[in-house]
């Protein structure tokens, strides 16, 4: 239960899904993410959330941290994130994804697992997990 991959948008969208109140912000947050747009992104990270490089190096504190973080990665012209499967938990979401990304090699893709820990409908921590890039 709380189980599910994208491939069926029906599954992925019912809010009657178990977990569906947790995935929620994570879901809003990758929808933001992939139009690269900051404010909507934003809305959904506490404004003490804490962002990890997996397991325990921390990147960047605060929602003002993050917003710039993310403000410079949306500049890439080729940037999405691409929901392979979604995994609820209790209040952590965790999905494996794969990023198109524009690297200073070139352009290319990474798997990312993404942990998120919710509270209060928000995102309050989050940790990666990357894997090697392949360049295009």
């Amino acid at each position: 239960m709380g189980l599910f991959s994208t491939a069926n948008p029906d599954l992925a969208n019912n809010m009657n899904q178990p977990n569906a109140d947790v995935t929620l912000p994570v879901q809003m947050q990758l929808e933001a993410y992939n139009a690269k747009d900051i404010d909507a992104f934003m809305q959904w990270w506490a404004d003490d959330c804490e962002y990890y490089q997996f397991p325990s190096t921390l990147l960047a504190k605060g929602a003002l941290e993050i917003r710039e973080r993310h403000v410079a990665r949306f500049r890439e012209p080729n940037l999405f994130g691409k929901l392979v499967s979604r995994m609820a938990v209790g209040n952590l979401v965790i999905d494996q994804e794969i990023v198109i990304r524009n690297f200073p090699e070139g352009r290319g893709e990474v798997d990312v697992i993404c942990i998120y820990e919710i509270e209060n409908g928000k995102i309050a921590k989050a940790w990666f997990k990357m894997g090697t890039p392949r360049l295009d």
